[in-house]
């Protein structure tokens, strides 16, 4: 897992991983914010995604014939930080749900 959290950019996944800590701690403290915490992560994933993709496409702009593997291999590392903000997003649903009461 720690080969994931420094291939997907120590900047952006360090910056997930705060978020997530407040969203446990929010849980017990602050339920409102829940949510709201778990949509900064989500847009926190996108914005790693886009940068990503932005330096992939510099990459490819710049050397020109690049071969199909090493493209994929950067597209791969672009997703991760998007995948790691979707969890988190899915675990503040998750929190909202068991913090609902009962019907």
């Amino acid at each position: 897992m720690l080969h994931l959290f420094i291939e997907g950019g120590p900047v952006f996944m360090g910056l997930l991983t705060i978020e997530l800590i407040f969203l446990l701690i929010a849980f017990w403290k602050a339920p409102a914010w829940v949510k709201e915490i778990g949509l900064i992560a989500l847009i926190t994933g996108v914005l790693s995604t886009l940068f990503g993709l932005s330096q992939v496409c510099d990459f490819i702009a710049r050397e020109g014939d690049i071969p199909l593997c090493v493209i994929c291999g950067g597209i791969k590392v672009a997703l991760i930080p998007i995948i790691y903000g979707n969890l988190i997003y899915l675990v503040s649903l998750i929190f909202r749900i068991i913090q609902k009461p009962g019907i």
